[in-house]
């Protein structure tokens, strides 16, 4: 998407001017990530991977993905709906807040099924639709350049492809109960999901 190529840098810097809510985040996407090998899809700067551990990111924008490199992180650049992996590799394949971006999601979910092992983890951060939050990036959209581009889903629209697809043991966890300018400390993270604004969804792969 030509905005995260030419915003990079911008993008980058809003995980700075919301430290706490960048935290929270991090700290309820932790709460989900098992040990082994593992990819983000749509890794963008690195914000995630870096600190969570992920071996390795996939990113189509260049720019982002050069930011992520100069973290130490390795960057294949490819789209999500298209995987340069073979099948059943890693233990683990995540998704942060980056679903809403993609052409074809339920697309993306098959590959990240493809490529991770028999019983590995998917795992899913994303802004919903449903809450506070999502309804008010849903207002905004048009005067974001992030989020102007942006299709939301609802926790259970995402829950419902992942069973579809033969994913199991799902659980959820929320955070980010305030509006982000309200924001003055890391957020709590409670199990389930309705009333926080990001929810973290895992499941495992039959």
């Amino acid at each position: 998407m030509k905005v995260f190529e030419e915003l990079a840098l911008e993008y980058d810097k809003w995980f700075d001017e919301n430290r706490f809510v960048y935290e929270s985040e991090l700290r309820a996407m932790k709460r989900h990530l098992p040990k082994g090998f593992g990819i983000e899809i749509g890794v963008g700067t690195g914000r995630f991977a870096v600190p969570l551990g992920v071996n390795i990111g996939v990113e189509p924008a260049k720019n982002m993905a050069q930011i992520a490199r100069g973290r130490g992180l390795e960057v294949v650049e490819a789209k999500a709906e298209m995987l340069p992996f073979r099948n059943n590799i890693f233990d683990y394949a995540l998704i942060v807040v980056t679903i809403c971006f993609v052409e074809n999601p339920i697309k993306v979910l098959e590959e990240m099924k493809r490529i991770i092992k028999p019983n590995g983890s998917l795992i899913i951060g994303l802004v919903d639709k449903d809450s506070f939050l999502g309804k008010i990036y849903e207002l905004k959209k048009n005067k974001s350049r992030f989020y102007k581009y942006a299709k939301f889903y609802s926790t259970e629209q995402v829950i419902n492809w992942l069973k579809e697809l033969g994913f199991n043991h799902i659980k959820t966890s929320q955070t980010i109960f305030k509006q982000l300018e309200e924001i003055e400390n890391i957020e709590p993270i409670k199990d389930g999901y309705g009333k926080g604004g990001i929810v973290v969804i895992s499941s495992s792969k039959e």
